[in-house]
């Protein structure tokens, strides 16, 4: 017979009611202003966060990880990013806080027209580098929780998770899902933020049709498991605006375990890579600097860009 384990309600009551009195609110990691301060995301959650393809899945998981690293000083992350490697992110985050389009930096066609933005978002990306660190190749939970352990990260990032195998054999995708999911509750158990990025199935929309329609996109729209979405605190869609394709988005707050799930209106600007909630500016501008010699060196290496390109995708 199996030895029972249990904590009594009294004891259960005691202990609760301590912290209760104590007025120390749970610790969480600011990731955004306005609006996107409302994302809870701290030690012992798990937050997921899914979108069609091209929806920008990406480029908001990333936003919301570098800006926690500026938002607290303190904070360690680490990135495991099936599909791009850190300089493809790198150059987005620099996109995004230069204001410079994505297309002129992944093509290098930097300018001394765009000197001083440059300058200005390196200084911003150079000091967070020693508390952020992404996961090599093999690509599986293993790696990752070694590389977690190794750097002392309090925020892990995976994206995506059908793309990261979880340890032991398994049945089909679904039960390696399944799988996944349950380590990373282990994860946040052992006092580790988790976003968890995740592909999304189509879905009938209203009018019928199988389609990415954000109508149509709900908890069942996770891809592999429903374990997706009964693990997770807080989950996430991405979805265009009604029928509105250009950067008109809601994040929809379809889960919410410790609150309220409460839409956030958006504004993508795809040639950025930049997320801001509607009504407020730009976002988080990039701490002021003077232009550093080696950059004067790239101007005289770099064939001017005439003009900012345009284009930049979101995955």
């Amino acid at each position: 017979m199996a030895k029972a384990s249990f904590i009594g309600g009294a004891d259960a009551l005691a202990d609760w009611r301590d912290d209760v009195l104590s007025g120390k609110p749970p610790v969480l990691f600011p990731v955004g202003t306005g609006e996107l301060s409302r994302i809870e995301i701290g030690p012992g959650t798990v937050t997921l966060l899914g979108g069609a393809p091209g929806a920008g899945k990406t480029a908001f998981a990333m936003q919301v990880v570098i800006d926690a690293l500026r938002l607290t000083p303190t904070l360690r992350a680490v990135v495991c990013n099936v599909e791009m490697g850190p300089a493809v992110l790198l150059d987005r985050q620099l996109a995004r806080l230069s204001g410079i389009d994505l297309s002129a930096i992944r093509h290098r066609r930097l300018g001394a027209e765009h000197a001083e933005r440059i300058d200005q978002a390196m200084n911003t990306l150079e000091p967070l580098a020693e508390r952020l660190a992404f996961v090599r190749p093999p690509f599986d939970l293993a790696n990752t929780a070694a590389t977690a352990d190794a750097f002392g990260a309090q925020l892990l990032l995976l994206d995506y998770i059908q793309r990261i195998p979880s340890p032991g054999e398994h049945a089909d995708k679904r039960g390696s899902v399944n799988a996944t999911m349950d380590y990373l509750r282990q994860f946040a158990d052992a006092d580790t933020a988790v976003i968890v990025v995740s592909a999304v199935g189509r879905t009938k929309d209203s009018k019928g049709r199988s389609s990415y329609s954000g109508d149509g996109l709900n908890l069942a729209s996770f891809r592999e498991s429903s374990e997706l979405e009964y693990g997770a605190d807080d989950a996430f869609i991405l979805v265009p605006d009604g029928d509105d394709q250009g950067d008109a988005v809601i994040l929809r707050h379809l889960k919410s375990r410790h609150g309220e799930a409460k839409d956030i209106d958006l504004t993508f600007h795809r040639r950025h890579q930049r997320f801001t909630p509607v009504g407020a500016d730009q976002g988080p501008r990039p701490d002021a600097g003077k232009v550093k010699s080696a950059l004067a060196a790239l101007w005289a290496r770099t064939s001017p860009a005439t003009d900012d390109a345009e284009g930049g995708e979101g995955a």
